[in-house]
């Protein structure tokens, strides 16, 4: 019988809760088997609040030293180390609805020998036959992912470690993902996360708002919105203080030092004002999934700097799921966030496909905005039909609408069917010579 208490008490704590130890006492004595029976019966509970008891001394001792707790692992290195915990949590990664830019392309493609003669003419013929005008800025591609399909691939993986899966999808701002999934038996607890586009000063940051309030959440993008179309950096840190005082609220800047937007020097510059004026109200700095080893080195190195915690986002927009996770116990994603904003401790896991070549990652997730799925549902399978573009009215249509055939232009889809051949190595190889040595990874990756 004793036996039979003792392991009772090891299965439900690991080392033996107190809950678990006084019951176990009380009956071995005999002093007080109501009491004893009373602790056994009511094991799960009493175990619960002595864990959350550690965790609160735990918080307390790292309060004193208001240091931050960062830990980084990987996966091909330390595959053992998810055991440890209860739970993986998913953080950035975009669905179908998030819009992607086609500026980037367009300005990378002008960088080589005859692309601007061909899009000058293009633009040219459009405007004659067709009266639109080729605009790089409004059209955009949408990632083949829908909601559903976005949320299972994360959740999996994280599964397959043998952890219970918490997914935050941070579309470019909107929230429709999320109150889609909310609809879903297996998703309803997702939470209400957004990427929002914010522009400070001479550049623009990615915050990454995760489980914003479920009765404020379309209030709340309103409100960004409005500020993205009429920014004032003072409203910014007004708005980031206001979001901070909403505990169950977890703000991350997104691949802070990546000049996505081509500012130049002046990017790093606003970056560090940012961060003076408003670093209380950002709980930390992501260590990006999708951005090389040596971008993410320096992160951690800014966020030893400046005391932030360090923290995952994959930034998923193609099929490969994100690239690192966080580790926890928390049971919930509000658990979660007290985790990173109260205890400041965070565990980053990169996953296997981080250490692939960098550029090959990257153009694998590229191609997919003009590779065709016939495995998807009708309306999403060519890659035309998520690309999109204004018409000659200025409403955004998918091109498979606007071609004047049906079909696009036989010029077009040769260099289309050119450019799917960089999936095979052979040819994509030599991109590895334009980016040397971006993710060389030390074996211990001494981030922080």
């Amino acid at each position: 019988m004793f036996r039979e208490i003792v392991a009772e008490c090891r299965e439900g704590s690991g080392t033996g809760d107190l809950g678990s130890w006084i019951g176990f006492a009380c009956c071995l004595f005999g002093n007080a088997p109501k009491i004893g029976q009373f602790f056994l019966l009511h094991l799960p509970g009493i175990c619960m609040i002595s864990r959350d008891y550690a965790r609160v001394q735990a918080y307390r001792g790292r309060v004193m030293t208001m240091q931050p707790t960062s830990r980084i692992s990987t996966n091909w290195n330390e595959p053992q180390v998810t055991a440890a915990y209860a739970t993986g949590v998913s953080l950035h990664s975009h669905t179908s609805i998030s819009e992607e830019t086609l500026h980037f392309i367009h300005v990378i493609g002008l960088a080589v020998p005859g692309v601007k003669a061909i899009t000058e003419y293009y633009d040219r013929d459009c405007r004659k036959k067709h009266g639109i005008k080729l605009d790089f800025v409004r059209a955009n591609w949408r990632p083949p992912l829908q909601p559903k399909m976005a949320y299972d691939v994360e959740a999996e993986q994280i599964a397959k470690l043998g952890l219970y899966p918490l997914v935050s999808i941070t579309d470019h701002d909107t929230i429709e993902a999320a109150l889609l999934l909310r609809t879903v038996p297996s998703s309803r607890h997702i939470p209400m996360s957004v990427e929002w586009s914010a522009p400070f000063g001479q550049t623009v940051f990615h915050l990454g708002i995760h489980n914003l309030p479920s009765a404020d959440g379309a209030e709340w993008m309103r409100r960004f919105a409005e500020y993205t179309e009429n920014p004032s950096d003072a409203q910014l840190l007004a708005m980031l203080r206001e979001l901070d005082a909403e505990k169950q609220i977890l703000i991350v800047l997104n691949h802070p030092l990546w000049d996505l937007h081509s500012r130049g020097p002046a990017h790093v510059a606003e970056l560090r004002r940012f961060i003076r004026e408003a670093g209380k109200c950002i709980h930390a700095l992501e260590l990006n999934g999708l951005r090389h080893s040596r971008e993410n080195r320096e992160t951690a190195g800014l966020a030893r700097e400046t005391g932030h915690l360090m923290i995952s986002g994959g930034d998923r927009h193609g099929l490969e799921p994100n690239a690192n996770i966080n580790l926890t116990m928390a049971r919930n994603f509000t658990e979660f966030v007290e985790e990173i904003r109260v205890e400041r401790v965070s565990h980053v896991h990169f996953m296997d496909q981080y250490q692939l070549p960098w550029e090959q990652r990257i153009l694998h997730s590229t191609l997919n905005a003009v590779t065709d799925f016939p495995q998807f549902v009708p309306g999403w399978q060519r890659w035309d039909e998520r690309v999109f573009h204004p018409d000659a009215q200025g409403e955004m249509k998918p091109l498979s609408e606007l071609w004047p055939d049906g079909r696009p232009p036989l010029a077009l889809m040769t260099v289309i069917s050119i450019v799917r051949l960089m999936r095979r190595p052979a040819l994509s190889a030599p991109l590895s010579w334009v980016f040397p040595g971006v993710n060389d990874l030390q074996p211990s990756l001494e981030w922080c």
